[in-house]
């Protein structure tokens, strides 16, 4: 009787506990569920602006257009690029700023503020301030330097050759800091007797690296891919506000596509249509990436 009623009281303990989960919840239920299950639905539906309350039911009509809309596939590809691109280079510059800091140079506290503020940043801010910087007139600052130097002015985001990569760079100077944050976490746990280890065995800084920085930084390398990945691309605001998907098409990606369809030319079932498909492409993505990932993580522990 007596271990009957410590396990009721344990019980509702744990229910109680439990109830503060509720309101998170609540909230992911009604803005991230609902949704999702509102775009797969207005996604067979004929919905637009022109339509609003006598939309019905169509069907896969809508997924059968995307397939004839070459302005999506030219989206696709862009973030498909800008998504590899971002990864790479994000990571790429950030294990090795993570290790610069993380050893015993002067003024390290410093220079991983500097380098972690832009991450601090509103992407629309950051869009503007770049704006201004590489515009293509003479008060653009970038224009000044190599003007100054001798050079010629370039129209950065003007020019549909480089206007991808223009903000592109933004974007590996925003956030380079905040990947390099994680590897540093990562770094620090890594215990030291590794390094005295190596050290007796006579390896050198670059072998100590390969042999035992760059397998111990497995798990927050499949934290950054992923995050890095998913981001680049869902890319929107800081195309937005830098060139609204132009020259041209240049710069358009899916999200810009979706944004255009549905606000600007109304119709919403048809951006529902293309959210979806975006949905499925991140999903297929990041589960393949995450199998990968943890695999390699499994055979490095």
């Amino acid at each position: 009787m007596k271990k009957l009623y410590k396990n009721n009281l344990v019980l509702k303990k744990e229910i109680k506990y439990e109830l503060f989960l509720l309101p998170a919840l609540i909230g992911f239920t009604l803005f991230f569920i609902y949704p999702v299950l509102c775009s797969f639905y207005y996604s067979t539906t004929n919905w637009s602006l022109y339509n609003n309350d006598s939309f019905k039911f169509i069907g896969l009509q809508n997924f059968n257009k995307i397939l004839d809309d070459v302005e999506v596939y030219s989206g696709i590809f862009n973030s498909f690029k800008w998504a590899l691109l971002v990864t790479f280079f994000h990571n790429t510059l950030a294990i090795p700023l993570a290790v610069a800091l993380d050893s015993k140079i002067k003024g390290k506290n410093f220079f991983r503020s500097v380098f972690f503020v832009p991450a601090v940043l509103s992407s629309l801010i950051v869009g503007y301030l770049w704006n201004f910087i590489m515009a293509p007139t003479d008060y653009g600052l970038l224009n000044k330097v190599i003007t100054f130097f001798g050079g010629h002015n370039v129209n950065w985001l003007g020019e549909p050759k480089i206007a991808l990569y223009s903000v592109l760079f933004t974007q590996i100077w925003q956030w380079t800091g905040w990947t390099m944050i994680i590897y540093l976490a990562n770094l620090q746990s890594i215990p030291s007797d590794y390094y005295e280890a190596a050290e007796i065995d006579g390896a050198n800084g670059w072998k100590k690296f390969k042999v035992i920085t760059l397998p111990m930084l497995a798990p927050s390398m499949t934290v950054n891919l992923l995050l890095s990945m998913i981001g680049g691309l869902k890319v929107f605001d800081i195309i937005f506000s830098m060139t609204q998907g132009g020259p041209g098409h240049a710069t358009e990606t899916i999200i810009t596509i979706l944004i255009k369809r549905g606000f600007s030319e109304g119709l919403y079932g048809y951006a529902s249509a293309i959210g979806v498909v975006l949905f499925l492409i991140i999903a297929v993505v990041s589960l393949i990436l995450l199998k990968f990932l943890i695999r390699r993580e499994e055979k490095i522990i």
